[in-house]
């Protein structure tokens, strides 16, 4: 994977997965479509999601430098 592309899916990764963990984005989302049974593990996913992106694009900043 090149560095632009890396850079470009971590920082879109890190807006999605921020947008849904500080918003009720998500839990509107599924609560619509019927699936509101699984609110409770969102946490579960979605921080360490949230952490992977971050750290994506951290790695890819990085590596663009040197």
């Amino acid at each position: 994977m090149n560095n632009n592309k890396m850079l470009a899916t971590g920082l879109i990764g890190t807006v999605i997965a921020a947008l849904c963990c500080f918003t009720p984005l998500l839990v509107i989302a599924l609560g619509a479509v019927g699936l509101s049974a699984i609110l409770g593990y969102l946490d579960y996913i979605l921080l360490p999601a949230l952490g992977l992106f971050i750290l994506m694009t951290i790695f890819a900043l990085y590596r663009r430098q040197s």
